[in-house]
């Protein structure tokens, strides 16, 4: 079997503006692979590019040009079976009010054609813990219950690969948290996930591999820690004996800032220097180290930097 869940070779796709005649090229020639059973982000800012290719792979969208290969099938030869491959979950919550979540995953299942000696509805439920709300009215679960929900209709049809587009937008910490402690638990069950998300510290925390793409390009394709390690920039923030505010403190290569009359913070590109140098300084400057807290860069500053005009 192929080891690849998903395969994107040379993709564009020309949006033509008849108006005016224009172009704009929402996806320049994207090259990348998704590994089966990893969990891998999809990251850009709004107008990147991140909608269309979703659009793509779920039908609604027809590429320019490339090659797109869902578990082994290729979108233009085997349409249906790709759609048969894969689940997305939408941003926006889309259920039937009046539906209870059973006949709402019987529903979807009955759309792709499962017999009923087929569906797995109940084994679903239990998978995102709403066993005991499977004949509630939907109006009446909480946001954490229906953004559950969503995820077990996108699995009726036991797809090996899970799409989620920003599935904790506007959700509160403790539904989020419930929300990826779900999904880690389908991926330990072997399926792939491809997440899109603009909370960053939720890929970090989650993906294997990360790809930023920006205005249509991929500018990013690596692992979670080889991306953090692109950043060169290290912060440490001492806290120290009373000092005088204007005090003066320079030394090449740093940035120094005094925050308050205990605390200066300290900005340096990492591997410049050795760490000892700047204790040596500030203790021949007169300055008492009471305590010392060091910050590397997040996600966010790779994505601030990728992204950048």
């Amino acid at each position: 079997m192929n080891k690849f869940a998903l395969t994107v070779e040379n993709l564009t796709k020309v949006f033509s503006n008849s108006k005016n005649k224009k172009e704009n090229k929402a996806l320049n020639n994207l090259n990348f692979e998704v590994r089966q059973g990893e969990v891998f982000g999809l990251l850009g800012p709004n107008g990147a590019g991140k909608t269309t290719f979703l659009s793509i792979l779920g039908g609604t969208v027809e590429k320019t040009s490339g090659k797109v290969s869902v578990w082994g099938f290729d979108l233009d030869r085997n349409p249906r079976q790709v759609k048969a491959s894969i689940g997305i979950v939408p941003q926006e919550v889309n259920l039937d009010a009046f539906f209870s979540p059973r006949k709402l995953l019987e529903l979807q299942a009955g759309l792709y054609g499962i017999e009923k000696k087929d569906r797995i509805t109940d084994l679903i439920l239990k998978m995102v813990s709403l066993e005991d709300q499977a004949n509630a009215y939907s109006r009446n679960l909480s946001g954490g219950m229906k953004r559950r929900l969503l995820i077990a209709k996108a699995m009726v049809h036991q797809p090996p690969i899970l799409i989620l587009d920003e599935p904790t937008a506007g959700v509160d910490v403790e539904l989020r948290n419930n929300l990826w402690d779900n999904v880690k638990k389908l991926n330990k069950e072997g399926v792939t996930i491809i997440l899109t998300t603009h909370y960053l510290f939720e890929a970090q925390e989650m993906c294997n591999r990360i790809a930023i793409i920006n205005k249509g390009n991929l500018v990013a394709l690596d692992t979670t820690q080889k991306l953090l390690d692109r950043i060169q920039t290290k912060k440490i923030n001492f806290k120290v004996e009373k000092i005088n505010l204007n005090k003066n403190l320079e030394m090449k290569g740093i940035q120094f800032k005094v925050n308050s009359d205990n605390s200066i913070s300290v900005t340096y590109e990492k591997n410049s220097l050795n760490f000892g140098q700047i204790i040596n300084y500030l203790s021949q400057n007169h300055i008492k180290i009471q305590d010392i807290v060091t910050e590397d860069g997040d996600l966010e500053d790779v994505f601030v930097q990728l992204t950048k005009n």
